[in-house]
């Protein structure tokens, strides 16, 4: 499986962080931190929302207009935040 751009990632992830933190760190009991979470993990759990697989009121119908590369690039941008919440750790990947 092809790793996503985390610098794009940032740049999707505007409406995720309305729940799950700018930082990747929710302040909302309910919604998991995201911020350091495994790469492959979140690409699984972002594509099984998608298809239906898994459904939550909240995560189903953001996800099912993820393209594949917006999965990519977003599991690749929380995947490279500081678990602590201490902010991003990437670089911009170039082609």
């Amino acid at each position: 499986m092809a790793s996503g751009d985390p610098a794009k990632g940032e740049g999707k992830s505007a409406i995720c962080g309305q729940c799950h933190g700018k930082n990747g760190i929710s302040i909302v009991p309910i919604y998991p931190n995201l911020a350091g979470q495994k790469e492959q993990y979140l690409v699984l759990a972002l594509q099984a929302y998608r298809s239906g697989e898994r459904v939550n009121m909240a995560m189903t119908p953001h996800a099912r207009k993820l393209t594949d590369e917006d999965i990519a690039d977003l599991a690749a941008f929380y995947a490279s935040m500081d678990p602590s919440g201490g902010g991003i750790k990437h670089t911009s990947k170039t082609n």
